[in-house]
């Protein structure tokens, strides 16, 4: 049985609050490792000491580790040959049993005794092995625990990589292989004390051959110095080339690291299974009234609905590592039920109307204030970004990989319709004749754009929409812009799973040859042509042969472009009703 190493700490790092959990937990599992070694099976060993002044020979017998449990090949080996002569006479039973009923019965006892030996005896080899499966499993939380006390002690050490998720999981996988090694370097140490004396034995020759050799050298001292001097070029040149291919091999394992491990039509798929359910809450709100009739009042009190792409992505890909549309449904479920809470709650107020009435015989009116019930429903939505509920829901390891999946928006920054990649200038409008259709357009919505160009980073826009950090913005650009005309929708974070379901849903769709746009439509770009939306800006007007957008996150800043109308990467349009 393979041991663990038992690390060892100071007291001033037992003190350090940083290290005091890692330590302790460390601590536990060595104990319950120790604990579970010592319930191995001893093996009684006779040992015989002789005492040197009287020559009496003593025996005693002395407790020793048995290494390796029960061999479950021994087992095999020797059942073999009384399996294969029973297995033989049960054969030629059979091709007689049959001309006689006694003797069926008889075999089938027989045969079912004999299955119920071989099941006693697997399950007390069961029995028998269960300290060993014990012990291997007290070693493997061990491991666990002195590999995580040794990067909290590095992170404690090097307080530089705690800032950077993609430097603590490289220092991480860096200790898990130092801890392996140095574990595989103390196993391998041998009896040290027999190999002493072959080991000075070895030093001498080895002195005496290079006494001579050095004797060679000195006397061929020229040929030697032009030998070496091409071996160190050599050297250098190998080196150089090793550590390109460490760098290239380096880098591709940080780059298919830090990458969604998914495939790009299932991340997509994924993503639209979820706006669908945002969608579907939403029409449940928006039809509490139809669907609970009959109170005086509704009153809500709504929190956002929408999500960050990304931080779906990065959520699923660290729970499942790569993942399908079916595989990734129960996740799904769950994310949503943690990040949004519909409640309904009804209440009930007495509440006083003023009544008339006239006594028919003196036809004297009178007033008075008559109680009744007043009911209303109270409709609440709960919501928080994914990020909260991946620090609820995930591992500390996982909420590790999911950190450096939103760093790195997993390597695929577009793939849910993220921005624009032109890094050119905003262009200049001086001199466009626009040309109008019959369509009414919004110029004020088109003004307030045209005012953001400029904006670098897309705050305020992603803020507005609930996120709490820099995502990929053009659709936040573009929801900010209809929300500042007082729209409630559309509202859009992501191009192809929300914002075209949005306006295809609502009968405002139009293809790329759509010919009849208007200033304040939505403008969708597919710049792969894999079908998905990757980009979404405001068209501004036409001038007949080109449409001219305001574009939020065009290279990280909103700027002015212009396309032909016939341009292959325009998907279409979404066409607002003003």
């Amino acid at each position: 049985m393979n041991k663990e190493p038992r690390l060892r700490f100071t007291d001033e790092e037992r003190a350090d609050p940083a290290l005091e959990k890692p330590i302790r937990k460390a601590d536990k599992a060595a104990a319950k490792a120790d604990k579970a070694q010592a319930k191995i099976p001893k093996k009684q060993v006779r040992q015989k000491t002789v005492d040197p002044e009287t020559g009496k020979v003593t025996t005693k017998l002395v407790l020793e580790d048995k290494k390796k449990p029960p061999s479950k090949l021994s087992h095999a080996v020797r059942d073999t040959p009384a399996n294969a002569a029973l297995g033989k006479l049960h054969k030629e039973i059979r091709e007689t049993e049959q001309d006689n009923v006694g003797v069926e019965s008889a075999h089938k006892s027989e045969e079912a005794a004999e299955t119920g030996v071989r099941l006693a005896r697997e399950g007390y080899r069961s029995h028998k092995l269960k300290p060993y499966r014990k012990a291997a499993q007290a070693e493997q939380k061990l491991e666990k625990a002195n590999v995580n006390a040794l990067y909290q002690k590095s992170l404690r050490e090097n307080p530089q990589l705690a800032s950077n998720p993609i430097s603590r999981w490289q220092q991480k996988q860096a200790i898990k292989k130092e801890y392996a090694a140095a574990k595989r370097a103390g196993q391998a140490v041998g009896n040290t004390a027999k190999t002493a004396e072959a080991t000075g034995m070895a030093a001498k020759a080895v002195k005496e051959k290079a006494q001579q050799a050095g004797a060679f050298v000195m006397r061929h001292k020229k040929g030697f110095l032009i030998a070496g001097a091409i071996f160190l070029l050599v050297c250098m040149l190998l080196n150089t080339m090793s550590s390109c291919s460490m760098m290239a091999q380096s880098i591709g394992s940080v780059v298919s690291g830090t990458t969604y491990p998914s495939d790009d039509p299932e991340l997509v798929a994924v993503e639209a299974d979820y706006a669908a359910k945002e969608t579907a809450l939403q029409a449940e709100i928006d039809n509490i009234e139809s669907s609970h009739p009959g109170y005086d009042e509704y009153r809500y009190d709504l929190d956002m609905i929408g999500h960050d792409p990304h931080e779906l992505a990065a959520y699923l890909s660290a729970v499942l590592q790569g993942y399908t549309r079916q595989s990734a449904q129960a996740e799904l479920e769950r994310v949503f039920d943690a990040q949004y809470e519909l409640t309904l709650t009804e209440e009930v107020e007495i509440r006083y109307r003023t009544e008339t009435s006239t006594d028919p015989v003196t036809g004297e009116t009178t007033t008075e204030e008559v109680p009744y019930e007043y009911y209303i429903l109270n409709v609440k939505l709960t919501s928080k970004p994914i990020s909260s509920v991946a620090s609820e829901l995930l591992t500390p390891e996982q909420l590790e990989m999911y950190q450096v999946y939103r760093q790195t928006l997993g390597n695929k920054p577009l793939i849910f319709g993220g921005g624009s990649p032109d890094t050119s200038n905003s262009e200049d409008l001086t001199g466009v004749v626009f040309v109008n259709g019959t369509r009414p357009g919004n110029q004020a919505v088109v003004d307030i754009a045209k005012s953001q160009v400029g904006n670098v980073g897309g705050q305020p826009y992603w803020s507005w929409y609930g996120f709490n950090s820099r995502v990929e913005w053009c659709a936040c650009f573009v929801s900010w812009c209809y929300g500042q005309m007082g729209l409630s929708e559309p509202r859009f974070a992501a191009c192809q799973s929300q914002g075209i379901p949005w306006f295809q849903s609502h009968g405002q769709w139009g293809g790329r040859d759509y010919a009849n746009i208007a200033p304040g439509d939505a403008i969708f770009f597919d710049w792969d042509l894999d079908g998905s939306a990757d980009h979404v800006g405001l068209v501004v007007g036409t001038d007949g042969s080109r449409v001219y957008t305001v574009e939020g996150n065009s290279g990280d800043a909103c700027k002015i472009k212009s396309y032909s109308l016939s341009y292959e990467c325009i998907k279409g349009y979404g066409l607002m009703n003003w």
